[in-house]
């Protein structure tokens, strides 16, 4: 087992700030929409941000070094889970920020394999250990973050059941899917994809799976590939899934998708914000933090 989960939060949140009509946010929902990180909208039933609730499900999960990934103006998670940029302690968890900075003549950060990049950079000790990464605006359950930390596989990411996760069908359509071989390890994992490759992508058990950016990486095994990961035409980014495959194809049957059936909260865009608030005040009333 590891006790190290590194959380990106360095994005530039895009689609959550695009102007939309909705009458079911405040002023101050959608003020914090526009102006903070995703996982710092505030939609606790306390206002607490949601990263709170995945910090919670990290401890639970026997987590023990948070990393953080901020943006170079990322200095409001200070304000929640730390004045220093290591070390700090937050309810038992020992919490550090990493900083990815954007390029110069870019406007936007390089990418989720970039921000990684940076940040073992910066930690490096993480490149002789295993550790798992998360996104900072999804809120994975303690039992998937477990399943990270205890696999044995060097790489492993979990592969969830498309038909579980509760979104509009029309956005699960975009979601990439994962190939997996009979065993379970990754062989491909394919973005937009059409109706007409659907089948060729179930596993043994007839489930079309998704990735949804929950990792578990040997950090030695992995750092050639992300030091060297290509940009994206398409997106112009620097992407983790581009990592993974680029690892296995030299690496074959070292990265799992561990099966898992159950929804992940989003938050994408504001349409998600009174979702996810409704999901918090049923699941968790409260934030009990002696696990």
């Amino acid at each position: 087992m590891h006790d190290n989960l590194i959380i990106l939060a360095g994005g530039a949140s895009s689609r959550m700030k695009k102007q939309v009509t909705l009458d079911n946010l405040s002023e101050e929902e959608i003020a914090q929409a526009n102006e903070r990180s995703k996982g710092l909208i505030g939609v606790g039933p306390n206002g607490r941000p949601l990263l709170d609730y995945l910090l919670l499900n990290a401890k639970k999960a026997g987590y023990k070094n948070i990393y953080i990934i901020i943006g170079e103006q990322g200095d409001l998670f200070k304000e929640f889970y730390g004045s220093e940029n290591k070390n700090n302690d937050f309810h038992g968890l020992t919490i550090s920020f990493a900083t990815q900075y954007i390029p110069e003549g870019r406007v936007k950060p390089f990418g989720t394999a970039d921000a990684l990049f940076q940040a073992v950079e910066q930690y490096p000790e993480l490149n002789s250990q295993d550790y798992s990464v998360c996104n900072s605006d999804n809120l994975y359950s303690a039992e998937a973050l477990y399943a990270l930390r205890e696999t044995k596989s060097p790489n492993a990411f979990i592969s969830y059941n498309r038909d579980a996760l509760e979104f509009p069908s029309e956005r699960i359509s975009r979601f990439a899917i994962a190939k997996l071989n009979e065993n379970n390890c990754l062989l491909d994992i394919l973005e937009k994809p059409t109706a007409a490759v659907l089948d060729s992508y179930k596993d043994a058990e007839g489930i079309l799976r998704v990735s949804m950016n929950a990792f578990k990486f040997n950090g030695a095994i992995l750092y050639p590939y992300l030091k060297n990961c290509p940009v994206n035409p398409e997106r112009d980014e620097k992407e983790l899934p581009t990592v993974l495959l680029n690892a296995i194809k030299e690496h074959p049957n070292t990265a799992l998708g561990i099966p898992f059936s159950e929804h992940v909260p989003d938050l994408t865009a504001k349409e998600d914000i009174a979702e996810v608030k409704a999901y918090l005040k049923k699941h968790y009333p409260q934030l009990d933090w002696n696990v």
